[in-house]
């Protein structure tokens, strides 16, 4: 299976006033993120508005993203289902359009605490999924984080990749790092963390702020690691950043990343796009940080 590259960002879906899927500004902003020098995607993920995706939604976007990009690119799409079915008919949608691997959220609505539930879950899934299977504990979205036992017990399941760890806590991303050598990927998906999980042995970042702020991420995600004394400043521009653009949640995402200059269209129902007063908010934290310099 290929190995993903260090950064990946949690590719915003751009929809229309109407709802409906705008690929135009979704391939626009696949390819101008390539020219920043990304070279993999995770396609429908949280910040993708995964689990408002209709059926079909999957194989539309990963397909136009493959188009866009040809074999060279990394794509990564999102399984956000709360059955077992369900998971696995996105992950034929995911392949069919040509991903090249799978990031399935933990089900909670029936199963929130109940490990044996989820572990069953996973296993069943990576069992049949025709795509290599990374885990996604997000806790700010599920409020629920993926037992590290049942991460444990998951690892070593052949067609499990490795796993994104959004709760930002970097002792667990270590603790999950190191212990078995046995390849499996952690991925940290929490900006204000980067630098501490990168530390403790992250295998890089799939986050929202890859679409907006990638020369900061970039940065932070390079190996072999540097001094933490040098990354700290990155990390501190990142995290008074993320902070201004996460209180919006999707919205804010889609509201940094047009300033930057993607595309990203409307939220999808129930959610609505952040007014004016934010997105001047937003640019101004842009321009601390030190991204518009030159635009």
């Amino acid at each position: 299976m290929p190995t993903p590259p260090r950064l990946l960002p949690a590719l915003i879906t751009p929809f229309t006033r109407r709802g409906e899927l705008d690929l135009d500004a979704h391939t626009h902003n696949l390819a101008t993120l390539w020219e920043r020098g990304l070279r993999g995607f995770l396609i429908g993920g949280s910040t993708g508005e995964g689990p408002y995706l209709e059926p079909g939604e999957r194989r539309t976007l990963t397909a136009a993203a493959r188009e866009t990009l040809g074999r060279r690119g990394f794509l990564m799409t999102g399984v956000a289902a709360e059955t077992t079915r369900g998971a696995l008919t996105q992950a034929e949608e995911a392949a069919d359009g040509g991903a090249d691997a799978i990031l399935v959220l933990t089900p909670t609505t029936l199963a929130r605490g109940r490990t044996g539930v989820i572990v069953g879950f996973f296993r069943e899934v990576a069992d049949r999924a025709p795509l290599p299977v990374y885990l996604y504990s997000v806790p700010t979205v599920t409020a629920y984080a993926l037992p590290a036992e049942a991460i444990d017990e998951l690892r070593s399941h052949p067609n499990v990749a490795g796993m994104k760890d959004s709760g930002g806590d970097p002792v667990r991303i270590q603790e999950t790092v190191s212990a078995r050598d046995d390849g499996f990927l952690v991925f940290n998906g929490a900006s204000a963390s980067l630098s501490l999980a990168m530390g403790a042995g992250a295998h890089g970042a799939i986050t929202a702020s890859a679409n907006y702020a990638v020369p900061l991420l970039a940065q932070l995600t390079r190996r072999p690691g540097g001094s933490p004394a040098r990354a700290n400043p990155l990390q501190r521009r990142l995290t008074e950043l993320t902070r201004v653009v996460e209180s919006h949640g999707v919205a804010g995402t889609k509201a940094a990343a047009g300033v930057m200059g993607l595309r990203p269209g409307a939220p999808r129902r129930p959610l609505r796009p952040v007014g004016r007063a934010a997105v001047r908010r937003i640019e101004e934290a842009l321009g601390v940080a030190g991204l518009l310099q030159g635009r």
